[in-house]
């Protein structure tokens, strides 16, 4: 059910939460798209700090950043030797700057993974729409970000381009064969994978059933028509293909002097629908033009760290008397309830015994005073597949969470609010197998207040 780095993917991504750094021409022209047309002498970034960024990336948990190092406009923030549209023409640092490379270097020091995203469209080079040509274009500038900055954890490719755009035929099994040829250990990030999936939406938002499996057979990298089911993937799917939930911290996705960021509010409703549903969250921050993340959104990323501490930092149920269903092995087999109570959440989990047909669950029993929370996670043993269909949760005998998969990481926010309650059953109804459940958790988030909900994550 899982493939061997399913595991490693979310162990680089730990707090499950990746940075997208959208920066280029359009950042000086307060533009999305680019036309392609753009003078190369706009772009100056006269403070640019690759430092600064990898700081706050560190400082919100965050441990693996992408970098537009080509978007649709086709300018290129490295001196590509295959084109001079970049910053080879820039003034920014008399033409002899790189933003790749500072980028890099400040993520290596600092122990950050780097990805990179090349926009597969591009409005500029004249080569567009001639296959052959492009295509060979494209392979020569992967391989130059390949060889020349080190590891990339991650490249990023999409079928983005405009409705009027030149038809293209995009060589992606060449393209991914080269990748995988330089850099074996990279994933690969698409609508159709074949490492990580593009969940179908840009609101940051995934089904509210999502299974790591999907039939990429079924896929095809910038079709339209596949969008809802990307994002609840599919249980008998025969490829292991994890989403990643793509949103800005901005109404766009380049920086624009006349917005501002999220709320807190609104970027844990994000959370909660990302990470909180067996997603990896990729949070887009854009640097200003003059090369820095601006404060605000500094401020608000040291905000959003510091909620999921406050929320996550203490297990309500961390000294709850715990019993299960059944249990494999019996009480000295290793695969007790108490394990998911435990610091591990990938390699230690209950496991009832096998042939057991009933319902599986676990229960939690607090003390007199009873256990008070509004959010429960739980998290299965995913190195060892994704294997719950349906499950329920019951406070006292009260059904306060009826929903389906789980994941990597389920996370409910209950929505009546704070429950006050004695004894928490997690009833496991359907499964593929024996349900396998790594890590359980009770918590309190002060932050949520359902009479005020946030109803709408907002997309760009």
């Amino acid at each position: 059910m899982a493939n061997s780095w399913c595991c490693c993917w979310w162990l680089i991504t730990l707090f499950s939460l990746i940075m997208f750094l959208h920066f280029g021409v359009n950042t000086f022209t307060d533009s999305e798209w680019g036309s392609g047309h753009e003078n190369p002498a706009i772009f100056n970034p006269v403070g640019l700090a690759a430092n600064q960024w990898v700081d706050t990336a560190v400082e919100a948990g965050i441990s693996l950043v992408i970098l537009t190092a080509k978007h649709h406009d086709g300018f290129c923030l490295w001196p590509s030797k295959y084109t001079d549209h970049s910053v080879v023409r820039s003034p920014w640092k008399n033409g002899h700057g790189d933003v790749v490379r500072e980028l890099a270097d400040a993520a290596k020091a600092r122990g950050v993974d780097v990805g990179l995203y090349l926009s597969p469209w591009d409005r500029h080079d004249r080569r567009y729409g001639h296959d052959l040509p492009y295509n060979e274009y494209y392979l020569a500038q992967l391989q130059e970000l390949l060889k020349k900055y080190g590891s990339v954890s991650e490249i990023w490719f999409d079928g983005a381009k405009g409705a009027n755009a030149t038809n293209m035929t995009y060589y992606f099994t060449e393209w991914f064969s080269m990748v995988k040829e330089f850099q074996s250990s990279i994933n690969i990030f698409s609508d159709a994978g074949p490492d990580v999936r593009w969940v179908g939406n840009e609101a940051g938002s995934a089904g509210r059933t999502c299974w790591s499996t999907i039939n990429r057979s079924s896929l095809a990298i910038g079709s339209t028509s596949t969008m809802d089911y990307l994002g609840t993937g599919d249980p008998k799917g025969k490829d292991w293909l994890p989403p990643e939930c793509d949103v800005s911290i901005r109404p766009g996705w380049f920086w624009h002097k006349s917005q501002s960021p999220k709320t807190l509010s609104q970027i844990l409703e994000i959370y909660y629908n990302s990470v909180g549903r067996n997603c990896v969250l990729l949070l887009n921050v854009p640097p200003n033009k003059t090369g820095l993340i601006s404060q605000e959104d500094v401020q608000r990323l040291k905000e959003f760290r510091s909620a999921i501490d406050t929320i996550f930092s203490t297990n309500l149920a961390q000294n709850c008397l715990i019993k299960a269903s059944s249990t494999r092995g019996g009480q000295q087999g290793g695969f007790g309830p108490e394990n998911v109570l435990d610091n591990d959440h990938l390699w230690t989990y209950w496991a009832p015994k096998d042939g057991d047909n009933g319902d599986h669950w676990i229960e939690l029993r607090g003390g007199d005073e009873g256990l008070r929370f509004n959010v429960v996670r739980i998290q299965e043993a995913i190195g060892l597949g994704q294997r719950i269909k349906r499950h329920e949760i019951y406070v006292d005998g009260n059904m306060v969470v009826n929903e389906t998969t789980v994941g990597y990481k389920r996370i409910h926010r209950l929505d009546e609010g704070l429950v006050h309650g004695r004894i928490v059953r997690i009833l496991i109804k359907k499964s593929r197998g024996v349900p396998l459940i790594s890590s359980v958790g009770l918590h309190f988030d002060p932050f949520w207040h359902p009479d005020k909900r946030y109803t709408k994550s907002q997309g760009i």
